[in-house]
C-alpha cells in the first residue's frame, strides 16, 4: 500500500480527526520553545557562569525555528491563519530564510519529492559522495551561501524559478529587501556591542551542521519514486529532538499527509508505522548508514 492507498482507505471521521488544527495545541509548544529560547539568550546577555556552553543549545534552538517555518508554509501549527503567517515571517528573520519565497520552494519540494530533475531541494545539486563534500555540506556553507544568493537576487534581481508565482513577485522583493536592511542594521550593531555575535550569529553558525544532518536524513539515501512512504523517511529519536523539530522526524507521514499538524503526527504514525520503507533508528544511525553507503558507492543526487 503506498501513501495515496493508505489515505484512501481512512474513513472520513479519522480524516477530519487526524487534520484538526488548533491554536491552543500550537501556542503551547511555541510558548514551551520561547521560554527556552528567552532563558538561553538572557543567561548568555547576563554573561552567567559558565555561559559559553550555552551557545550550543541557543543554536540548536535557532536554527530548529526551520522546522517551525516549515510547518508554518503549510499553515498547520496554528487554527488560525495570521497567527501561522506572523510566526513564519518571525523565523525568516534568524535564520535567513524568507517566509514567502520558501512557502512556494518548499510546496514545490512536496508535489516533486525526490525527483532529481524536478524537486527544487535537488536541481543540480549533487549528494555529498566523499568525506570533505560531506563536511563541506554539514558546515552549513552551502545553505548560508545559496539564501544569501536568494535573498539579493529576490530583492535586486530577476526572480524566475518556475515554482515562484508571478503574482507573488513583488512581495518577495519588499520582503528580501527588509531582511538584507535588518542584517544591515545588525552588522552596525556589531560595532558598538557584540551582543549578537554571541546570542546569535556564533550559535546559528554552530548549531547549522545539526540541523544540515538532521535534513539529510530526511530524504538521504530514499529511493526516488512517487510513494512518500518510500521517498521520505522517519527517524525514531528522542522526545527532545521531536520537540525541537516540532515532530519532523515523522517525516514519512508528513509528506504522505501534509495536512495533518505536527501535535496530531504521532497519532498517525500508530496508522502508517507498518507501511514505513525508510526508517532509521537515531540520527547517528543514519550518519552511520550514509558513511557507509559513501564508501561503497557514489550516492546519486536522489534527495536532498
Amino acid at each position: 500500500m503506498d501513501h495515496r492507498a493508505l489515505i484512501a482507505s481512512l474513513p472520513p471521521e479519522t480524516k477530519f480527526a487526524l487534520t484538526a488544527r488548533s491554536d491552543g495545541a500550537g501556542l503551547r509548544h511555541l510558548a514551551l520553545y520561547g521560554l527556552a529560547l528567552g532563558l538561553t539568550s538572557l543567561a548568555i546577555i547576563a554573561k552567567i557562569p559558565l555561559w559559553p556552553l550555552l551557545i550550543l543549545p541557543q543554536g540548536l534552538l535557532l536554527v530548529f525555528l526551520f522546522t517551525l517555518s516549515h510547518e508554518c508554509t503549510h499553515q498547520t501549527p496554528f487554527q488560525t491563519r495570521w497567527i501561522n503567517e506572523v510566526v513564519g515571517h518571525a523565523c525568516a528573520v534568524p535564520i535567513a530564510l524568507p517566509f514567502i519565497w520558501f512557502r512556494y520552494f518548499h510546496l514545490a519540494h512536496h508535489k516533486w519529492t525526490n525527483d532529481p530533475e524536478r524537486d527544487p531541494e535537488l536541481a543540480g545539486k549533487p549528494r555529498p559522495d566523499s568525506w570533505p563534500s560531506l563536511l563541506a555540506y554539514l558546515s552549513g556553507w552551502f545553505y548560508w551561501r545559496g539564501m544569501a544568493q536568494v535573498l539579493v537576487q529576490n530583492a535586486f534581481g530577476k526572480i524566475d524559478a518556475p515554482y515562484l508565482p508571478d503574482r507573488q513577485h513583488a512581495a518577495m522583493r519588499r520582503e528580501a529587501r527588509l531582511l538584507l536592511a535588518l542584517y544591515g542594521l545588525g552588522a552596525l550593531s556589531l560595532l558598538l556591542s557584540p551582543l549578537l555575535l554571541w546570542v546569535w550569529l556564533l550559535p546559528v553558525l554552530l548549531g547549522q551542521p545539526f540541523l544540515r544532518l538532521y535534513l539529510l536524513a530526511e530524504h538521504g539515501l530514499c529511493p526516488p519514486v512517487a510513494d512518500m512512504l518510500e521517498n521520505s523517511r522517519t527517524t525514531f529519536t528522542t522526545r527532545l529532538v521531536r520537540f525541537m523539530a516540532w515532530n519532523m522526524p515523522y517525516h514519512a507521514e508528513h509528506h504522505a499527509f501534509p495536512n495533518v499538524p505536527f501535535h496530531k503526527l504521532p497519532q498517525f504514525h500508530t496508522l502508517t508505522q507498518a507501511l514505513l520503507k525508510s526508517t532509521s533508528n537515531g540520527y547517528s544511525g543514519f550518519a552511520t548508514t550514509y558513511a557507509r553507503s559513501m564508501r561503497r558507492d557514489p550516492i546519486r543526487p536522489s534527495s536532498g
